[in-house]
């Protein structure tokens, strides 16, 4: 769906676990690109003309949804460059719930199978890439991050500013 009023959701993610991944960031993304702090994007491209009814879906899946513990277990190579893979059950049903919800919104790179990670590098050269691929795969180990909620994000075509903030809410 075509929207003038992009949105963008993001699994909110507590800033302790984020800042290793925000310092890469910082440090090898091109600074002429880098508008954003390291974060894992689950939804790329939402009509914000539709806010109202993203923030009620977002709230009623966050409201069933507990604290998520995922774990970042490898390094993947994007190309023109790097991520790290996350790996969560939890945070996967998440998404198909939103996803479900969502269906009739989401835009074709959104309706593919959803890899989650997060990105410290990306439009540089392949060599670029590959060197620091290499670099973080053979100093790679494995981490816990935890989640506890979403984040709804505008696109202002190229940085992003914070909608709603919306945390889970289900006690274990």
């Amino acid at each position: 769906m075509k929207t003038n009023y992009p949105l963008i959701v993001t699994a909110h993610v507590a800033d302790a676990d984020l800042a290793p991944f925000a310092a890469l960031r910082a440090q090898h993304f091109p600074p002429d690109r880098n508008f954003l702090h390291a974060h894992v994007t689950m939804f790329h491209r939402l009509p914000g003309e539709y806010i109202d009814a993203i923030l009620e879906v977002l709230r009623t899946v966050a409201g069933s949804t507990g604290q998520i513990e995922a774990s970042v277990n490898g390094v993947r190579h994007l190309g023109f460059g790097v991520a790290f893979t996350i790996d969560s059950a939890e945070l996967q049903v998440a998404r198909t719930q939103l996803k479900n919800h969502f269906s009739h919104w989401l835009n074709p790179q959104d309706t593919q199978p959803w890899r989650p990670h997060i990105t410290v590098q990306n439009k540089v050269s392949k060599a670029a890439a590959d060197t620091l691929f290499h670099e973080l795969k053979h100093d790679f180990e494995p981490r816990q991050l935890r989640i506890s909620g979403f984040d709804l994000w505008a696109y202002l075509g190229g940085p992003w500013r914070l909608e709603a903030s919306l945390g889970f809410e289900r006690v274990a």
